[in-house]
């Protein structure tokens, strides 16, 4: 007589297949066990938390718990301000998730590289070059078609206003370079400013929050006036430097909005 071994099936793998083999059929009367719950990540991360507990407590509460979600100021321009912030400010590491949460909050791909491309002449070349690789990357990431960036900008129409941003921003310089004055109105407000990667009220507000981040408040107030006739109003532009005193400082922000009270006092508020 031959003596026949059963053998359970999960046993034969249990050296090699052990998480794809079956569970053993639970005891009568005997309840699964509850799965554990993961607490959710906290957006300061564990470096902060493990060595800054008190600017990890800020980050999730005040920066992304209140100012973030708070109202005044959609999440959309609360992204194009920061993204500006960063770009000026030269910070690539800090503008590669800034630009992911950008394109989550509705800046599209066109007005993302608008704003580039803007920069470039309010901050510098490098500024913005250096940031080409953050964009690449997230544009991969995201499967962005960059074929759409290559079309042809159109022109907006150039009005009289553009005309009274030039000639303030012209008195700001002075007559010191007749080549500067030129470009800056051939170039900059003859032709960047007129371009319709951005709106004219977007553009403004990308300005505003680079110039304040840079620490030019005092060039502001043409630009200030020339975002609310766009569309802007003062409380956004306000909310705006309150947002951005997180990237850019408390000290420009307060600078910042030193400007826009003497600018626009309670004009524009709402």
């Amino acid at each position: 007589m031959k003596l026949v071994v059963l053998v359970a099936p999960w046993v034969l793998f249990a050296g090699t297949a052990h998480a794809q083999a079956p569970a053993p059929p639970a005891q009568a009367g005997r309840e699964a066990a509850p799965e554990v719950q993961q607490a959710p990540a906290r957006p300061s991360g564990p470096l902060q938390q493990k060595l800054a507990p008190g600017l990890a407590r800020y980050t999730d509460e005040v920066l992304f718990g209140e100012v973030w979600p708070g109202p005044g100021l959609s999440p959309r321009d609360r992204s194009l301000a920061v993204i500006s912030v960063l770009i000026a400010t030269n910070k690539p590491a800090q503008l590669q998730g800034h630009l992911g949460r950008a394109l989550t909050n509705g800046v599209t791909p066109v007005e993302a590289s608008g704003v580039l491309t803007h920069l470039a002449f309010y901050a510098g070349w490098p500024s913005a070059v250096s940031a080409l690789d953050v964009y690449d990357q997230v544009y991969t990431t995201r499967k962005v078609d960059v074929s759409a960036l290559q079309a042809a900008t159109a022109s907006l129409r150039r009005s009289p206003a553009d005309d009274a941003l030039a000639r303030a921003a012209a008195e700001q310089a002075g007559t010191a370079s007749q080549h500067f004055a030129t470009l800056a109105d051939r170039v900059v407000f003859g032709d960047l400013w007129r371009r319709s990667d951005l709106t004219i009220r977007d553009r403004s507000l990308v300005t505003i929050a680079a110039l304040t981040a840079m620490g030019d408040a005092d060039l502001l107030e043409p630009y200030v006036r020339r975002g609310v006739e766009a569309g802007l109003t003062r409380d956004q532009i306000a909310e705006a430097l309150t947002h951005i005193a997180f990237y850019a400082g408390w000290g420009k922000a307060t600078k910042g909005l030193a400007i826009v009270d003497r600018t626009l006092g309670t004009e524009g508020a709402r």
